[in-house]
């Protein structure tokens, strides 16, 4: 079933309103039966089951203030199973939600969802992630049907429990053992094919569906208007020429496979280099660059029917100065549902950032509330947040008619997302989505300097700043496989650099730089051969190894400016 959030709104508009008007259940009522439905009034139209939306209102209409309030929750919890947490999960559980297990937290709160993170709750380098729910496809499915049995008990258990993840592909990619690996947003960007990336994530789309995942905080939509270390490569980017295309692919990849796509971070992370984890960034553009700039890549993944759009704790001088846009109902309301259109959900960024941290979980939880989001992600306290939400339902600085329409677009994406069977695990990294990449992988190898696919000269040594021992050891292995001699001294010097590498780790003897993530380190390398292959995955080594070979002729243009060298040598 496919139906845009825009002809989706209409129906909700009309059904929310009979739903504010025709329940009143206080916050500490009894929660109704889920199999008891509420009248209808006489005039109210019958919902119809295939109406995605009609069934959201209708099922609106059943619920008690409490199951309203936890709809519109999606916090992180401790542990790798529902129900079975090791002592230290329990602990984290226990101080963020007062319970032991995810399954628990799901029950006490109602909860809407629930994001998979990526880190062990000991981790010292966790930061504003402080647990881990991954450990192989198998226990992602089992920790995901687990929590959907906790989710299906509850009064809103008719429609499909959320399960998110940031799985972006590149830097950012929760779930990396036993799946198929994607290149980097950016390699798709310097592909230059929205075809080709809606293949690549229309298989990404089905191995997350496969595993439970019912929605990716993902394709970033921010065009990389600066060098920001915190978007780099996860952006197509730097021009939202260049970024659209590719945003709407991603956008009608995922949602093909039934999962929705959430695209961020709005209204546009990469127009400011300072990191969102540790301050509030601004945004000093006009209003007139972000229509033009920042803006268009947006708008792409709302054509292409995203079911999600993501806020970003961001300080737009130009529309809003001083209030982060997760908390500016002048971002979210006026501008991107009333110029934009959108009429989906609205999620926050984590909650557990500083900039949302300036005020408490249910106070923050509020603002997010009244702003325009519709799903609070990641509260650091999930019962402050509810309990919070609860009491401002009751005094009446949280509208009622707020929350029921937060919950509706909620109801409608869930069922949205509910026509979609879901994939075996036999899914995963299948031959057919391994083509899926490497096709990426493959249009995406750039020349910045040098000739346009010559054979390197071999026999090849293999080298790379520290710390990249597994994707030297792919490309060596590739090499081999394409016939490439490979020594461990002497021979013609391929240096690999990535992410976070500077000046220091180039090497002056490379006779071919190759740049893995954001390519301007390459602007001062010395080499009479640079390439940019955007990332480090299998695909792109065998990739690379390819033109190494002189076996493939490289396609791709650099995505974002380097001082001193063109988009590409070759001619197209």
């Amino acid at each position: 079933m496919s139906i845009s959030p825009r002809r989706s709104a209409v129906a909700l508009a009309a059904l929310t309103a009979l739903v504010v008007s025709g329940c009143s259940d206080g916050p500490d009522r009894p929660r109704p039966a889920p199999s008891k439905p509420a009248p209808s009034a006489p005039s109210s139209p019958t919902p119809t089951t295939a109406d995605p939306a009609a069934r959201a209102a209708a099922l609106v209409a059943t619920l008690s203030d409490e199951d309203l309030v936890g709809q519109v929750l999606m916090p992180y919890a401790y542990g790798s199973s529902a129900t079975k947490v090791s002592a230290g999960s329990a602990a984290g559980n226990r101080a963020l939600a007062g319970v032991d297990t995810p399954a628990e937290m799901v029950a006490r709160y109602r909860l809407g969802g629930v994001i998979l993170v990526g880190f062990s709750a000991d981790d010292p380098t966790s930061g504003n992630q402080e647990t881990t729910n991954v450990d192989s496809p198998k226990q992602v499915r089992e920790l995901t049907d687990g929590l959907r049995d906790a989710a299906g008990k509850l009064p809103a258990g008719a429609a499909p429990f959320l399960v998110g993840t940031d799985q972006e592909y590149g830097v950012v990619t929760r779930i990396t053992d036993g799946v198929t690996q994607l290149p980097s947003p950016l390699a798709a960007g310097a592909a230059g094919n929205p075809a080709l990336t809606e293949a690549a994530w229309r298989a990404a789309g089905a191995e997350l569906a496969a595993m439970g995942v019912n929605l990716d905080f993902a394709p970033v939509a921010d065009v990389l208007a600066t060098r920001s270390t915190v978007i780099g490569s996860r952006s197509f980017g730097a021009t939202p020429a260049t970024a659209s295309p590719q945003v709407a692919g991603a956008v009608r990849g995922l949602q093909a496979e039934g999962v929705g796509a959430a695209v961020k971070h709005f209204p546009g992370h990469g127009l400011t280099a300072a990191d969102s984890h540790a301050e509030l960034p601004v945004v000093g553009q006009s209003r007139a660059v972000l229509d033009r700039t920042a803006f268009p890549p947006f708008r792409a993944g709302i054509d292409a029917g995203a079911m999600a759009v993501m806020s970003a704790h961001l300080d737009v001088k130009a529309v809003d100065p001083g209030t982060p846009a997760t908390f500016s109902r002048k971002l979210l309301t006026d501008v991107l549902r009333g110029q934009l259109g959108f009429q989906g959900v609205v999620i926050t960024d984590g909650m557990n950032m500083p900039p949302a941290k300036k005020w408490s979980p249910g106070e923050a939880a509020v603002r997010a509330l009244n702003a325009g989001n519709d799903l609070i992600l990641m509260t650091p306290n999930v019962s402050q947040a509810y309990d919070g939400l609860r009491a401002a339902l009751k005094d009446g600085s949280l509208p009622r008619a707020r929350l029921v329409e937060a919950v509706t677009r909620v109801l409608t994406m869930k069922f949205r997302l509910a026509g979609h069977p879901q994939p075996a695990l036999s899914t995963l990294d299948t031959a057919e989505h391994r083509k899926a990449a490497a096709d990426l992988a493959a249009a995406a190898v750039t020349v910045l300097r040098g000739s346009c696919g010559g054979a390197v000269a071999g026999p090849v040594r293999v080298t790379s700043s520290g710390g990249r021992d597994r994707t030297r050891a792919l490309l060596t292995e590739a090499l081999t496989a394409a016939g490439v001699k490979v020594v461990s001294s002497g021979g013609t010097v391929v240096h690999l650099v990535g992410y976070g590498d500077g000046a220091k780790d180039l090497r002056a003897d490379a006779a071919v730089t190759v740049a893995m993530d954001t390519p301007y380190v390459l602007s001062g390398a010395k080499s009479p051969t640079v390439l940019a292959t955007y990332s480090s995955t299998r695909a792109s080594m065998t990739a690379l190894a390819a033109v190494l070979a002189g076996k493939a002729r490289p396609t791709g243009r650099a995505p974002v400016p380097v001082p001193g060298l063109p988009a590409t040598t070759c001619k197209v």
